[in-house]
């Protein structure tokens, strides 16, 4: 194993068979192993998990409250929003707009998925250095 370390996502999820069906259809995501309760997605190279919760925590609906919100980086957010809402999830109130920032032009939108994650997706990741 690498000295690097690999950030993994969990979307807890009241059914981990419904949400991977819809990740796959909305997101294009494909299957790296399922286990029942706890699936292993891929979306464009970015794996994620999706569990039925236990334990101590709880899906969104559960907890009354969004628990987590999903940060998406790619060349065109455009398509990869419009899917989702074309697949059941609520486009995001601000739509899809390009904001200033001190890198430059970032294209950013999102949505809402049917289990009540909020996904920002955006074209210029924040999380490298920039030129200042």
């Amino acid at each position: 194993m690498s000295d690097g370390a690999v950030l993994s996502l969990m979307l807890a999820v009241p059914d981990a068979a419904a949400a991977a069906a819809w990740y796959k259809e909305a997101l294009g995501a494909t299957e790296l192993w399922n286990l029942g309760t706890i699936v292993g997605l891929e979306v464009r190279g970015a794996a994620l998990f999706l569990a039925q919760p236990g334990g101590g925590w709880r899906h969104p609906e559960a907890a009354e409250c969004t628990t987590v919100r999903v940060e998406v980086f790619l060349d065109d957010p455009d398509p990869f929003i419009a899917r989702a809402v074309r697949a059941g999830a609520k486009e995001g109130p601000d739509g899809t707009r390009d904001h200033q920032r001190p890198w430059g032009r970032h294209r950013q939108g999102g949505f809402t998925d049917p289990f009540g994650h909020i996904w920002l997706v955006g074209d210029k990741s924040p999380l490298v250095r920039h030129p200042a």
